[in-house]
């Protein structure tokens, strides 16, 4: 491929692109990018820049043609080969030019190898030709999009992959002519010819190869000032209804969202552009691509019936991404052992962001549903990892993604923002942005930073917080007229956190907060247990962490007049530890259900109100037996259509309904399901959009209701939407009542190119694995298992989770929980993180199948 770039080595002396010493040919550099080869590339290459040119056909399938000019500053005393990554570079790499001469260049698993007698010590450039790898470019029938966290710029790119290099990248895309394309920087030159739009991009702010991004496709633009910045939106929703609903808010939301930020960290927004992207299905919530923000297209556009969550996620996750412009874009972690700092500030600083926003919110009880039911799923079992891993090589980081770094690690962030002082602790983070502005950092340079605004040694504080594994068990006795409290290392290894309690003392007439520290030592609340006390709960604040076990009387106290507590938190606060309680086997989960539903008519705060029916939900499909739950589902639906039906506002009554609709199994709630779906029975003032229409169409389906597939055709005919009736014809399969036509869809996921667009395939394992559906989904649990290794190599860095998440998340049976168990003794050899992922979403499974079948 020809270029149009001019080389700044034109003038270059010829003594210059000769080497100053005889070449060191290093072993080769293996599959991945190793922390070794990091190392190296770390210490010896610096003022490192691309110049991308793709030319993008309208055509999914035909390829993409790449040319790109890599310039670097070398100072190599041992003279070594240079390693560029690319994803099977034999087959895509057509020339190679080094300092204006042909390379003799040699591919190396996946990489790249220029003889060191091909580059000078000082300014380099590296031109290379290529067939562009489509595994990292997310193509559909007109629009594709860049996800390259966290090793996957070089699955098509040719790059140095790793986050301790940043370099400016300087896009030209040719695209259709009809197409709209975002990249990086602002657009600095437009040309339209024979059919095609080339747009130039100018050079972007130094940032890692994980952030480089382009979209191209068709689009439609929207566009508005806010506080004088331009933010630019590009999104394919084609309902205007929805667009007009929307856009005001999201606009706003940004613009709050930036203006926060600007204060906090005292430093301007610092790239040069603020566009943002809605894909639909995209795989996360959002990603912080500097100048091109990509959302999930279905978080942002809300349908006309939001839930209060809904409408505080989409908040939540502007401000998370737009958080991430300082906190992971400006200052980049040195390696991806890391990656939760900027994980944990994107998170905690929009807990912080979305408050003044939503002034009628008690945002300390949101904290506490957002994070810690999330984070204890993952710390109560045998998988469990810390916050801070390790990392040997990239091909394995996006195994380090999950609840522990997006909601355990803005717990422990908060408790540390307590520990220093709010005050000198943003003037920490500000001192850390500025000093490793568009660059590295890692967090013991935070801690060290930290350390000197604090007399406590944050050093010790934060190995057993943050490098370590699990939560600590605390537990409540009585001892005459006293509370104790003690704390527990699960594991028996005698690991003490040392953290802040805020001890509920309730009795009969009042109740008490009562402060402590809990260290090594138990510690007594004296003359706490007489006068009458109900219960003492640990984490009154919500803000505490751990496995908390009150004693029997507290936790009879509990179950019986929990939903009475007169403060949001400390109800929202009780009832986490309940469900725990469950789980822990101390408390019957049909008895639970009934305190539940007890508490729903009652419970007027929404935060609540969700977690409430989030376990309702849960206890109701896998926590009971079929029996039980057939006999129970009449009692469950009335009460949540009550709710449905009743004066309270469109939020709460449209969470009331999402679980009705996922619930309803008696032969009455079905025939409801299917009235609401035809049209002939509506809810007052609580409107179905496209989706909710779709959503109960699939369920009838699930429930394999007379005349299922005819409801599914009228469904199909019904959705306008191009990109939402693509993905229901791609799982309708999973919903058919054959369990053969199941098997065929689940076996033509053995296909990469099936899986390509994983939120479709996840709504296809939910279909297969469901409750409803889980015995006769038993013979898929190991095959899916076994593909387990695949799916990590080839998706995206929450796919193997969710994965794993959807093929068990259905199952209670004991042979589901035993075939897990034979799955993990005879594969020893599974890679350690792997097994933990599995460990982590069979958990569920094995204490479902011990709580309702007794399976040991």
């Amino acid at each position: 491929m020809s270029s149009r770039f001019v080389s700044p080595l034109r003038a270059l002396p010829l003594a210059l692109l000769l080497a100053s010493c005889e070449p060191n040919p290093a072993p080769p550099p293996g599959p991945g990018v190793s922390w070794e080869l990091a190392q190296d590339r770390a210490a010896t290459l610096s003022e490192v820049r691309y110049r991308v040119e793709l030319t993008i056909p309208e055509a999914s399938s035909a390829p993409i043609e790449g040319h790109t000019v890599l310039l670097f500053e070398r100072s190599d005393p041992e003279n070594r080969d240079l390693v560029i990554d690319f994803l099977d570079p034999g087959a895509r790499v057509s020339a190679v030019q080094v300092n204006r001469a042909d390379a003799a260049w040699s591919p190396s698993d996946d990489h790249i190898v220029v003889p060191a007698s091909a580059l000078v010590d000082g300014l380099n450039e590296v031109r290379l030709d290529y067939r562009a790898g489509d595994e990292a470019l997310n193509r559909n029938e007109d629009f594709l999009y860049t996800l390259f966290v966290p090793d996957r710029a070089h699955f098509s790119l040719p790059v140095l992959d790793q986050p301790n290099l940043k370099a400016t990248v300087e896009w030209t895309l040719t695209v259709p002519a009809t197409w709209k394309a975002v990249a990086n920087g602002p657009v600095a030159e437009e040309i339209q010819r024979n059919g095609t739009r080339t747009l130039r991009f100018a050079a972007s702010r130094p940032i890692p190869t994980y952030l480089f991004a382009f979209a191209a496709g068709r689009f439609q633009e929207d566009y508005e000032m806010v506080d004088g910045r331009a933010i630019r939106m590009f999104h394919r929703e084609t309902d205007t209804a929805k667009v007009a609903r929307n856009r005001d808010a999201i606009f706003e939301l940004h613009g709050r969202a930036l203006a926060w930020l600007e204060d906090y960290t005292g430093i301007p927004y610092p790239f040069q552009k603020f566009d943002f992207v809605l894909i639909p299905s995209f795989q996360y919530g959002g990603m912080e691509h500097p100048g091109g923000i990509l959302y999930n297209a279905s978080g942002l556009m809300l349908d006309e019936s939001p839930t209060q969550a809904r409408i505080l996620g989409r908040a939540s996750v502007i401000a998370h991404e737009t958080a991430h412009m300082w906190f992971g874009d400006l200052v980049t972690m040195n390696w991806f052992d890391d990656v939760w700092t900027k994980e944990v500030f994107a998170n905690f600083m929009a807990a912080k962001i979305v408050h003044p926003s939503f002034p009628e919110v008690d945002h300390e009880l949101r904290f506490l549903t957002a994070h810690h039911p999330a984070a204890y799923g993952v710390d109560r079992t045998s998988g469990a990892n810390a916050i801070r891993q390790p990392l040997e090589n990239l091909r394995e980081a996006g195994t380090l993604y999950g609840a522990i770094i997006y909601q355990k690690a803005p717990i422990v962030m908060r408790q540390l923002e307590a520990r220093v002082g709010e005050g000198e602790f943003r003037d920490g983070l500000r001192e850390y942005l500025t000093t490793h502005s568009y660059g590295n950092a890692t967090w013991p340079d935070l801690v060290t930073l930290l350390d000197r605004r604090s007399p406590d040694d944050l050093s010790a504080w934060s190995h057993v917080w943050v490098e370590e594994p699990g939560r600590p068990t605390v537990r409540v006795r009585r001892d005459g007229d006293d509370v104790v409290l003690t704390q527990e290392d699960p594991q028996g290894r005698g690991r003490v956190w040392p953290q802040t309690l805020h001890v509920l003392l309730a009795y009969g007439a009042r109740d008490t907060l009562v402060t402590v520290e809990l260290g090594a030592a138990p510690v007594r609340i004296e003359g706490a247990a007489s006068g009458g006390l109900r219960f003492a709960l640990p984490n009154g604040s919500g803000l505490e962490y751990g496995l908390f076990l009150p004693d029997d009387a507290s936790l009879e106290s509990l179950e019986r007049d929990a939903h009475g507590l007169a403060s949001p938190l400390a109800r929202g606060a009780a009832w986490v530890t309940l469900w725990d309680q469950v789980l822990e086997g101390r408390l019957a989960p049909d008895e639970f259900l009934t305190r539940a539903l007890d508490a729903l008519p009652e419970e007027d705060e929404e935060l609540n109100l969700a977690t409430l029916l989030g376990y309702v939900s849960r206890t109701f499909w896998d926590l009971l037996s079929e029996e039980v739950r057939t006999s129970r589902a009449p009692e469950v639906e009335g009460v949540l259509w009550a709710g449905v039906t009743s004066t309270r506002p469109p939020t709460a009554r449209a969470a009331f309904f999402g679980t009705y609709r996922s619930i309803a199994i008696s032969s009455e709630g079905t025939a409801r399901l299917r009235r609401l779906w035809a049209g002939e029975e509506a809810v007052r003032a609580l409107p179905l959009s496209e989706t909710d229409r779709t959503g109960l169409a699939q369920g009838l389906a699930l429930r394999e209701v007379q005349g299922w597939s005819g409801i599914l055709d009228e469904e199909e005919r019904r959705i306008t939407n191009p990109d939402r009736l693509a993905r229901f014809r791609f799982v309708r399969p999973s919903l058919d009542a054959d369990p053969a036509v199941r098997r065929s869809f689940f076996e033509s996921l053995a296909d990469p190119a099936r899986r390509e667009r994983e939120p479709w395939v996840l709504d296809g394992l939910d279909n297969l694995h469901h409750p409803l559906r889980a015995r006769a989904s038993l013979p898929l649990v190991r095959p899916a298992l076994e593909m387990i290794e695949e799916i990590q190599r080839t998706g995206d860095i929450f796919f193997p989770g969710r994965w794993l998440d959807a093929t068990l998340g259905g199952h209670s049976e004991p042979e589901a929980a035993e075939t897990v168990r034979r799955f993990l003794d005879e594969r020893p050899d599974l890679p350690p993180r792997l097994r933990g992922k599995v460990l982590q979403s069979a958990d569920g499974v094995w204490r479902a199948a011990r709580i309702v079948h007794g399976w040991r």
